[in-house]
């Protein structure tokens, strides 16, 4: 994994952050990445970290190692990012991208390498990072029971559009060595790349899919628990399979 220097710290007093590990498993049930986050919130102030990284057979068609970082303000019901940082290794070439959120709304990003046409300050207005755009989904969900979100999204070298729609409740049973049992509200997602994406970015990441996201913890937040999506490794299967924080120490799969 790729870390990162310089990065501000959580503010003082924040505690008992939530973290969670998920397993994804492609054809024939063979493991294929571990997605590791961890939020925390104290006050106004939220921080969310992602890692993730292929393993097995599927590291030999994409080797990817992710690590993703953001940091801002909870304004009442808004998250709004303020830094946004992005560090991975794909296939042995390293990419860096940063995002500025400035408190006039000035969205300022790039990315190492850079790229020849790079998105303008001006397209990337009112844009949020995808991390920020997850985790306001996940706070209108515990608010609302509603899925219906459109979020436009730049992460400092690509940009595109993220919408949810409601597919509705569910009673999950046991399944993929996932032991949860229980009420869940199913949201569809579906990704639209900007014109001008380059056809290398095109495939990574989620194209569409569906979540589903169960009330694990007391307070503001549902959690993720199951996830199908399209992906360049085919439609992958994920599973939550520990989980801590508010209180909660719960294992969902060996």
């Amino acid at each position: 994994m790729l870390l990162l220097a310089g990065w501000p710290t959580v503010p003082a007093g924040a505690v008992d952050p939530i973290v969670t590990r998920f397993e994804v498993f492609g054809f024939a049930g063979i493991r294929v990445l571990t997605l590791r986050s961890r939020t925390d919130e104290m006050g106004e102030h939220y921080a969310i970290t992602a890692d993730f990284a292929t393993e097995g057979m599927a590291s030999v068609f994409v080797n990817l190692a992710t690590h993703a970082q953001v940091q801002g303000r909870l304004v009442g019901d808004l998250a709004q990012p303020e830094l946004f940082r992005n560090d991975s290794r794909r296939n042995g070439f390293e990419r860096h991208s940063r995002v500025d959120y400035r408190p006039d709304g000035t969205v300022i990003g790039g990315s190492t390498p850079p790229l020849s046409n790079p998105i303008t300050p001006a397209a990337a207005r009112g844009t949020v990072d995808n991390l920020t755009a997850y985790f306001r989904l996940e706070r209108q969900v515990a608010r609302t029971g509603s899925c219906a979100l459109t979020e436009r999204v730049f992460d400092g070298r690509i940009g595109y559009d993220l919408s949810f729609s409601d597919i509705g409740p569910t009673a999950l049973a046991p399944a993929g060595g996932q032991n949860f049992a229980g009420a869940a509200i199913a949201c569809h997602m579906v990704r639209r790349d900007w014109p001008g994406t380059p056809d290398s970015d095109k495939n990574e990441g989620a194209r569409s899919g569906t979540i589903w996201y169960a009330k694990l913890l007391p307070g503001d937040l549902m959690v993720p628990v199951r996830m199908q999506m399209d992906t360049q490794l085919g439609t992958v299967d994920g599973y939550l399979a520990k989980l801590r924080g508010r209180g909660v120490d719960r294992a969902l799969m060996e």
